[in-house]
């Protein structure tokens, strides 16, 4: 088995603003493996500035996995603890090198194009009149689960959007779930919860900064609405450190980026965890091109969930891997087309 990588710059169709700025641009890296004729694609889908493996040596990483790749997985896999995007990269590589069809990578109703997986629409940071526009754009499209991004604007603008939209939509209707990338602090952060609340907001993701885990189990023993773990799971790399955590915390869900927690094998190692600790649980992707999604929504079809993932980010990009995925009145699907995998000189 041979490998090599190579890194694309993916452009968004428009800025995307998030709390910790605004995006135009994603560099992501690809694993491509060969063995007797056959070759397999995975996505390191590294997000600089929050991944944890963003580090300068981060290249000459992939340069060694490369080089000797041929030592495989059970091999790699625990050596690469530290770089969870390469770890899921070359697990996908892996993977799809030995399925039948490129980038069909488990035997699902979904892979298989007969059924979509409910998605959240996710509505990103910006003014108001933007917050809005795509409100209404994504309701029209079908969605019925949306994800707000808050922490950018001011929080009273911002609750007077969800405000507006709670008028037009019962709990039953439109299930709203809201992202505060750590925006608040333990002392302005329950006001906010209380008004979330008053809203049938089914969620609210790391409300206040990773790492505060006393203030965080704190706040999770006493919330009005149901909080969710994000950024506090990246990073936590060792088996002990991740139940200690659930342990201390006790979250109502935790969120599983697998670029960001090692794949497949280690979202499946949080998801024993919580699920012994009746902690829910659900899916995201995090910015990566189609590949990773599709990656990662082959994945997730085969845990038998009903409740919308984060899985639609692959329209974002106007120069992403043309494949079979679509997104279709709220939910992801996966239509019977070829990808355009020119891109890898296969």
């Amino acid at each position: 088995m041979k490998a090599r990588w190579i890194k694309h710059e993916l452009q968004f169709r428009q800025p995307a603003g998030t709390s910790r700025g605004v995006l135009t641009t994603k560099e992501t890296f690809f694993i491509i493996v060969r063995e007797e004729g056959k070759y397999g694609i995975g996505e390191c889908g590294l997000l600089r500035g929050l991944s944890p493996d963003d580090v300068p040596e981060y290249e000459t990483k992939l340069d060694e996995v490369c080089k000797y790749v041929n030592k495989g997985m059970k091999y790699w896999y625990p050596r690469l603890a530290e770089f969870p995007s390469i770890q899921f990269g070359l697990e996908q590589a892996v993977r799809d090198l030995n399925t039948s069809e490129p980038l069909s990578l488990f035997d699902t109703f979904y892979s298989r194009g007969e059924e979509g997986q409910p998605i959240n629409g996710l509505i990103w940071m910006g003014d108001e009149d933007f917050m809005r526009k795509q409100v209404d754009e994504k309701i029209e499209a079908g969605f019925r689960c949306l994800k707000m991004k808050i922490g950018a604007i001011d929080w009273d603008t911002e609750h007077q959007i969800l405000q507006s939209i709670r008028s037009r939509y019962s709990a039953e209707e439109l299930e709203l779930r809201v992202d505060a990338n750590g925006a608040f602090t333990p002392e302005n952060v329950m006001p906010v919860l209380e008004q979330l609340k008053a809203l049938d907001i089914h969620s609210i993701e790391q409300p206040i900064k990773a790492g505060q885990w006393d203030e965080m189990a704190k706040l999770c023993a006493s919330t009005p609405v149901a909080i969710a773990l994000d950024e506090e799971l990246i990073g936590v790399h060792d088996y002990e450190k991740r139940q200690l955590l659930l342990d201390t915390i006790k979250p109502q869900f935790i969120i599983l980026k697998p670029s960001f927690i090692g794949g497949w094998t280690g979202s499946r190692d949080w998801i024993t965890r919580a699920e012994k600790a009746d902690i829910g649980w659900w899916v995201t992707s995090a910015l990566e091109s189609n590949i990773g999604l599709n990656a990662i929504a082959e994945w997730t079809s085969t845990l038998g969930v009903e409740m919308a993932q984060g899985l639609g980010t692959g329209s974002l990009y106007t120069n992403n891997i043309e494949g079979p995925l679509y997104i279709y009145k709220g939910h992801l699907v996966k239509v019977q087309r070829d990808w355009d995998l020119s891109l890898f000189d296969l």
